[in-house]
């Protein structure tokens, strides 16, 4: 008979079968998110495998070759899997190791899965074509995208008890993943482009004489690309100084991981504001030594204690 999938500290042979298939598909997929969770304690680790699992399946029917209707129809499907996992009705032999790992994960932890809803609900913004007037059109895909990521990935990692601020500790995850989502949009701004997809601002674009759309490996030279990104960079540099404020509030294996996932966009971040042309010619990157140092430096909690030292003195900056 199938057994419910339960939280309890005991792992059972499918549920850890099921968290290592987690954890191939992050460690295939997600090379930056897994330098990440590299650095958390098994149970962290596994939980947040699951959910990068979930949510990869879902970007990857957004992201897939099937008509519009076809991935609508896939997406209310997954929705469905959410639903059975949030209401207990995975079973640990079920035949779906993405479901059976999330489902172990969400009664371990306080995982908010509406924000897998939230996920879903961007990923039809693309399906649509959904285009973005302002940036506050753009912050409400980017909030589903990216924004529930972070608000998810809190319920895994938790607060330090007595933390200061820690009240505001999901508006700090929310803000991280807008401005990790503004750094992707801006990297992938022609392989976008090239999929009928534009996610920048029309008002933004407007305002630096842009196309809605960059398919070639120059700018039109009447366009101000170069002022468009650093107007972004600009943006994303803000957000990313508030969301860093969240790494005081974390354990120090939790808080080591946050800044390894979020001090390599920070740095990819960089890169693209040095040359924004770049994006333009192909992907830009960082090496794997460059990843590996931000992994080390957020291991040894050199972020967290500067965001600290930074916000008691009240915002004088950012996070270099």
């Amino acid at each position: 008979m199938s057994r419910t999938v339960n939280g309890s500290g005991h792992v059972s042979a499918p549920v850890l079968a099921a968290y290592r298939y987690c954890e191939a598909v992050t460690g295939v997929q997600a090379r930056n998110f897994a330098y990440g969770i590299r650095l958390l304690p098994t149970e962290k680790r596994h939980a947040m495998s699951a959910l990068y699992a979930f949510s990869r399946r879902v970007d990857d029917i957004g992201d897939g070759p099937l008509d519009a209707a076809a991935k609508r129809a896939r997406l209310t499907d997954t929705r469905a899997v959410l639903d059975r996992i949030r209401d207990g009705r995975i079973a640990e032999d079920d035949t779906d190791p993405v479901a059976v790992a999330l489902a172990h994960a969400a009664r371990r932890f306080p995982i908010p899965l509406d924000g897998l809803d939230e996920l879903i609900d961007g990923v039809l913004m693309d399906v649509s074509g959904e285009r973005y007037e302002t940036w506050d059109d753009l912050k409400v895909y980017c909030r589903c995208v990216a924004g529930a990521i972070g608000r998810l990935s809190l319920g895994v990692f938790g607060t330090l008890p007595g933390a200061r601020d820690a009240e505001r500790a999901a508006e700090y995850a929310d803000t991280l993943g807008l401005a990790l989502q503004l750094t992707n949009i801006l990297r992938d701004v022609r392989e976008d482009a090239a999929s009928g997809r534009g996610y920048l601002p029309a008002e933004d674009l407007a305002k630096f004489g842009c196309p809605p759309a960059f398919l070639t490996s120059v700018a039109p030279p009447e366009a101000d690309f170069t002022g468009l990104v650093h107007f972004e960079v600009r943006r994303a540099r803000a957000l990313f100084a508030t969301g860093f404020r969240l790494l005081p509030m974390l354990d120090r294996r939790s808080g080591a991981c946050v800044a390894a996932m979020a001090g390599i966009y920070r740095r990819l971040l960089e890169r693209i504001a040095r040359d924004p042309a770049a994006v333009l010619r192909g992907r830009v990157s960082l090496p794997g030594h460059e990843k590996a140092y931000v992994a080390v430096r957020g291991l040894a909690g050199m972020d967290a204690r500067l965001v600290a030292r930074q916000h008691a003195r009240g915002p004088r900056g950012e996070l270099r």
